[in-house]
């Protein structure tokens, strides 16, 4: 922060101006404890002489922005919660480190450590006094910690506190913080209102018209000065493009008053409850949910019972109007996969939304949707906010690339949402809807699809198959059930308990197909001394056509598998590192298959059952398991 220009008399003149006494100096003039000639902050300037007298005693020309200020007042009186007076320039002194702080710090040094903790450790040996009233606390300008401007950095050290002290590149950027906490400490007085109070309020007005016409960056440098100051509505404005713009993993706080009109509890307390519930994971059952404001009881008791909608994974953000009907269509898109589309759905439909109270800023309440939500990533948060909502105009943001790739191929990539143990398995069918596969392949017939509640970002499958009734050859998939844009029907396992088909494997092709096809993927990583796996099966009206089973170099057929998959034809001149892609991209365009990446990653999807992948050992087969016991005596 240059000094250049800046003009100290007029900054204090109307600091000393605005001054009115806190609640507690009120308190003390009132019981004559005090005068306001002894609360007054500012004293005379001080002369070139003066100024001069001071640089010689001390061997030093004084930075910019504090010499300046000398002239302007020589001494200052805070008010602040350590520091309470600054010194004339007669006053002021080096430091000297009286408390020996400087050992303390440099035995904490090594050749990693970053330049500024190397200047911090010699700050107190060099640094100049300025304070001369103070609760235990010392401002140090620091002659060693310099930037081009020549003015040297101001730290504030609270004795009292045991932390490390506050740094501000310059007196003058120690002052505007002191006079915005000025402001910030008597915000909530009745009568505190002044020029600078009535500017900062324009400015929370002229945010809110730059945020809903999709200029959210100035909207955010106009609500974090304006929140420096505590003025109304600043910070829950503010906290829902930090919400947006960091996307639907983040950890949400509150939103200030916000939340005390009930025309913004559909909004903001579903996202508030979102955050809740994953804060709770870690801190347990005893933290309770708070608004963080005053609300009446009805607000309260709504909010209780999104929080429980919330917890449960039930709750359904559904807004009125234009934009909640594309809303909705958006969930029927996304709660079967296809994320992409359910997001170009709310893209067109952003315009349409209406806050239906004056300082919402964008439909916040979609994060708090456990479909919907995970569909609003960092980048669609900030393509979101870019967009011009409300009844305002303004450039529309160049969209966001859709997140999953065609095909299957992708499965082939080492990532993070891709068989963590080193295989996944998937099935296919043809010609029917989501909710008939229970019916098809479930552990129980009658059994619909089942979605678990409150499932964080990076979600898997990772539940227990067996039920305590189970044969211990039996292998039971949990699968993720959605649609492909083809409209295949699709299960997929992407942690499979077992390591691969083997000799009691019986595919469910042909289980799920009395209507149609149906295709069965099972593939496993090779790693240490065992080889890869990759199956396939294929079955229609019933009956299985064929299907094959690669064990490293090894191929067992049955029926007849057509040119196009076969491995023999697939993989000739292939690479190793090079097979697994080269036949998920052969069944992926005999089939027209494919799998939503980003609905998989975020575990959106629900999820079925189904019977045994395994076929019971027949009479004079031997099946052999291990079965692994954790405890303590």
């Amino acid at each position: 922060m240059s000094d250049n220009g800046f003009d100290w008399r007029t900054f204090l003149r109307r600091w000393q101006d605005e001054w009115v006494p806190s609640e507690d100096e009120a308190m003390e003039l009132a019981e004559g404890e005090t005068t306001l000639a002894e609360l007054r902050l500012e004293a005379p300037p001080a002369s070139e002489a003066e100024v001069a007298d001071a640089e010689r005693r001390l061997g030093t020309r004084l930075p910019p922005s504090y010499r300046q200020f000398l002239l302007a007042g020589n001494g200052w009186r805070l008010h602040e919660e350590s520091i309470y007076r600054l010194g004339a320039a007669h006053e002021i002194g080096w430091f000297g480190d009286p408390f020996g702080m400087t050992p303390l710090y440099r035995q904490s040094l090594d050749e990693r450590s970053a330049e500024q903790d190397v200047l911090l450790a010699g700050m107190w040996e060099r640094a100049l006094q300025l304070e001369t009233d103070s609760d235990m606390s010392h401002a140090l300008l620091d002659p060693g910690d310099t930037d081009e401007d020549g003015e040297w950095a101001l730290y504030v050290y609270k004795g009292w506190s045991g932390e490390y002290p506050t740094r501000y590149p310059s007196f003058r950027a120690f002052m505007q913080r002191a006079y915005e906490s000025f402001h910030a400490d008597r915000a909530q007085l009745p009568d505190f209102v002044n020029d600078t109070t009535r500017a900062r309020d324009r400015d929370v007005e002229r945010a809110r018209e730059e945020a809903l016409s999709g200029r959210w960056e100035a909207a955010r440098d106009l609500l974090a000065d304006a929140q420096r100051y505590r003025r109304p509505g600043a910070w829950g404005m503010l906290r829902q493009l930090d919400t947006l713009s960091h996307g639907f993993g983040s950890r949400n706080g509150s939103f200030g008053t916000l939340v005390a009109d009930p025309r913004c509890t559909d909004e903001l307390v579903p996202v508030m409850a979102l955050a809740h519930v994953r804060d709770g994971r870690s801190r347990g059952p005893a933290h309770r949910f708070t608004l963080a404001a005053e609300t009446g009881d009805g607000i309260q008791a709504a909010a209780d019972g999104i929080l429980a909608r919330v917890r449960e994974g039930s709750y359904r953000y559904a807004p009125d109007g234009t934009f909640g009907r594309a809303v909705a269509e958006a969930r029927e898109a996304a709660q079967w996969g296809d994320t992409d589309t359910a997001w170009r759905v709310i893209r067109a439909a952003l315009p349409s939304w209406s806050p239906p109270a004056q300082g919402l800023l964008a439909p916040l309440g979609l994060l708090a949707d456990p479909v919907l939500g995970p569909v609003v990533t960092r980048e669609r948060g900030l393509e979101l906010l870019s967009t011009p909502r409300a009844g305002r105009t303004g450039a529309m943001p160049e969209p966001v690339p859709d997140l999953d790739p065609p095909g299957l191929c992708w499965l082939a990539e080492p990532q993070r949402w891709n068989a963590p143990h080193g295989s996944y398995r998937c099935l296919w069918v043809e010609g029917v809807e989501p909710e008939a596969l229970p019916g098809l392949v479930g552990e129980d017939e009658g059994a619909g699809l089942t979605v678990p509640p409150g499932r964080p970002a990076g979600w898997f499958p990772h539940d227990v198959r067996q039920r305590d009734d189970s044969a211990p050859w039996e292998d039971r998939a949990v699968v993720a059930v959605g649609r492909t844009g083809s409209g295949w029907v699709f299960g997929f396992d992407t942690a499979p308990l077992a390591s691969g088909p083997g000799n009691f494997f019986a595919s469910p092709a042909a289980a799920a197909s009395p209507g149609g096809r149906a295709v069965v993927l099972w593939v496993r990583r090779g790693r240490d001394d065992t080889p890869a796996v990759f199956h396939l099966s294929v079955a229609e009206r019933g009956e299985g056509l064929y299907a094959y089973t690669l064990r490293g170099t090894d191929i067992g057929r049955s029926g007849q598998v057509p040119t196009a998959l076969d491995p023999d034809h697939v993989l000739r001149g292939v690479d190793d590192a090079d097979r697994e892609r080269r036949l998920l991209a052969a069944v992926q365009d005999e089939f027209g298959l494919s799998l939503p990446r980003h609905a998989l990653a975020e575990g959106i999807l629900p999820q079925l059952t189904t019977r045994s992948w395994n076929r019971a050992p027949r009479d004079g087969e031997a099946y052999a398991y291990v079965t692994v016991r954790v405890g303590s005596r």
